[in-house]
């Protein structure tokens, strides 16, 4: 079989062209989504001739497409008394190997074609982990970022209101993402609960320890980055401990990435939002830094000003900061061709992607053929999904567990992905491509379950 390279990278075989051309037309306009299909079926050459029946049984076509979508109106009052109106989304995407599960993002940028990229995401990262999971996402184009929480409470309450219909612990359980914490958490799990007169605790995850949360689940997805990132060193024969490393973002994943590499003796010296980025060669001050972005709520520049060893930048870019390990956390396709080039030149060795598709095609190809090792999102970050499945399982057996168990489960579950991601790549001759291992190894672990289950 023959292969040909698309608009934007990366080569689709010969068989698989027909069903990427299919996505383009039946969801214009969808480049988030378009660009995650095309990443994953660049990978599923080798797979479908091993397994021909994949193709014969339209197992892809069928991935290809959500089992649900909704969009619904959110009305709601601000505090001027004015009614707003924002649009609510739900993808509920596979549920052949559990409930729904995936985070809902509240940002302006949100669009269905957003929210079915990130979705389709999920279904390959949740069968990583080897939990009882299927893949979904959700969210809204509203924005939290300077509002009040009386403003925040009742936009959730009234998106809640539309959604509660469409979830339950075994049907579709929702997280927190982008601008989607615990207050926001909150507020949706006590209008679901108001609605329905159910304590159901396990219909919502990233909840309050108080009330059915689970301990490290606010640490969990930028804690499993680090796990992973440290196995892909320690299987190159590498470590993290001596070594410059560059986080973009400071949002909840940067922070505890941040804050695992320092336990692990690596040097954090440099993070970012959205106002630009800082750099600190003394490493960056962890208490600070979550005193600025998690108490006070204020923006990046505010640490250059307190830490006499740190410069804010407001122009330029993040990856110009020279390093050996990369952990971008931030938003999809931050990281581009040009910064790549750049972080290769500087002598970088890992990246691992701590955000959802936070590098562009051209900066994955960059990295591969840099011979850097690069680590996928749905394998790296299936640390906070997998810390949600384990609250899961604690709510339903009414259980609570310390944050030394649910650290060293994480630990282990990061470990198994690691290992079936490399040897799955060993499997099909690539070795150490981590991208491959990744969308081969979740692809026929959903494909699998949908074969078994008849045509649905």
């Amino acid at each position: 079989m023959t292969t040909a390279t698309t608009s934007t990278g990366p080569a689709i075989d010969q068989s698989l062209q027909h069903v990427y051309a299919e996505v383009l037309r039946r969801n214009p306009g969808e480049h988030e989504f378009h660009q995650a299909v095309e990443e994953v079926l660049a990978s599923l050459g080798p797979v479908v001739r091993r397994h021909p029946h994949y193709l014969a049984e339209r197992v892809i076509e069928r991935l290809c497409e959500p089992e649900r979508q909704i969009i619904f109106r959110v009305p709601w009052t601000d505090d001027a008394g004015q009614v707003q109106i924002n649009r609510g989304f739900r993808v509920e995407y596979s549920s052949v190997l559990g409930p729904y599960k995936g985070g809902l993002r509240f940002h302006p940028s949100v669009l269905l074609g957003t929210v079915k990229f990130l979705g389709f995401e999920q279904i390959f990262k949740n069968a990583l982990t080897g939990l009882p999971i299927g893949g979904g996402k959700g969210g809204s184009d509203f924005d939290p970022k300077g509002r009040s929480d009386a403003e925040v409470m009742r936009f959730c309450q009234s998106f809640m209101t539309e959604l509660y219909r469409h979830l339950g612990e075994y049907t579709d359980v929702p997280a927190g993402d982008i601008g989607v914490g615990g207050r926001e958490i909150g507020y949706l799990f006590g209008q679901y609960k108001r609605i329905t007169n159910r304590y159901e605790a396990g219909v919502l995850t990233g909840k309050g320890l108080a009330w059915g949360g689970s301990r490290a689940r606010k640490e969990a997805t930028g804690y499993g980055t680090v796990y992973f990132a440290n196995e892909m060193a320690r299987h190159a024969g590498l470590s993290l401990a001596g070594h410059d490393v560059v986080v973009s973002g400071s949002g909840n994943v940067a922070i505890y990435a941040i804050e695992k590499v320092t336990e692990l003796g690596g040097r954090v010296v440099a993070c970012s939002d959205s106002s630009g980025y800082v750099v600190d060669e003394r490493g960056i001050d962890l208490d600070l830094l979550k005193d600025i972005k998690e108490v006070r709520r204020e923006r990046i520049g505010q640490y250059a000003k307190e830490r006499t060893s740190a410069r804010f930048v407001d122009r330029g870019c993040i990856w110009d900061v020279p390093c050996e390990i990369a952990l971008p956390c931030a938003t999809q396709n931050e990281l581009d061709e040009e910064a790549a080039t750049t972080l290769v030149k500087n002598g970088l060795d890992i990246v691992a992607e701590g955000a959802n598709m936070p590098c562009t095609p051209g900066a994955v190809r960059v990295f591969q053929e840099a011979g850097v090792l690069f680590g996928p999102g749905k394998a790296v970050n299936a640390g906070g999904v997998a810390t949600s499945a384990l609250e899961m399982q604690q709510n339903a057996s009414r259980d609570t567990w310390t944050f030394e168990y649910t650290d060293n489960r994480l630990a282990a579950i990061m470990h198994n992905i690691h290992e079936r991601v490399v040897s799955t790549a060993e499997d099909y001759g690539r070795p150490g491509d981590y991208v491959f291992g990744a969308n081969a190894s979740g692809f026929t672990a959903v494909a699998d379950a949908m074969l078994a289950m008849g045509v649905i």
